[in-house]
């Protein structure tokens, strides 16, 4: 098992929103399992990555993979530069939540993440809000 959980910018901000939805329930599971891991073993590390990582690796077979579109790209700069992060870096994910408690308002979603379709649904802003309010990734909803 891989210690080390790869991420692409913009999903560090997606982690934070993440209820269970997702392009597909393998997606979700994957999902959930990465989210639990950090919301666990909050010292966890993760290398941030260019590209797809170990999320978009259960994206479903046969959807129209976005995982290298130029918009994607355009999101995970975003979001690296926000955060003053890098591709390559390793860091406890603890780390990465102290960047977005000093360096993310809820609102920067919008202009963040402007082309993502789950932005609508308002959860990564109120991701962002309960980590800048002190509190801790929340327990899933159990949507079964």
């Amino acid at each position: 098992m891989n210690l080390t959980i790869r991420l692409r910018g913009h999903h560090l901000l997606c982690l934070l929103g993440f209820r269970g939805m997702g392009y597909s329930e393998a997606y979700a599971a994957n999902m959930a399992n990465v989210y639990n891991r950090l919301k666990d073993e909050p010292d966890t590390a993760v290398t941030i990555v260019q590209g797809p990582d170990d999320l978009c690796a259960c994206f479903p077979i046969g959807v129209e993979p976005h995982c290298e579109n130029e918009s994607v790209t355009e999101l995970d700069g975003n979001v690296l530069r926000k955060l003053g992060l890098h591709v390559g870096l390793d860091m406890p994910w603890t780390d990465v939540i102290e960047r977005v408690r000093g360096g993310v308002e809820p609102e920067d979603i919008h202009t963040l993440c402007h082309t993502c379709q789950w932005r609508s649904y308002g959860v990564c802003e109120a991701g962002v809000r309960t980590i800048k309010s002190g509190q801790w990734l929340p327990a899933l909803p159990d949507n079964r």
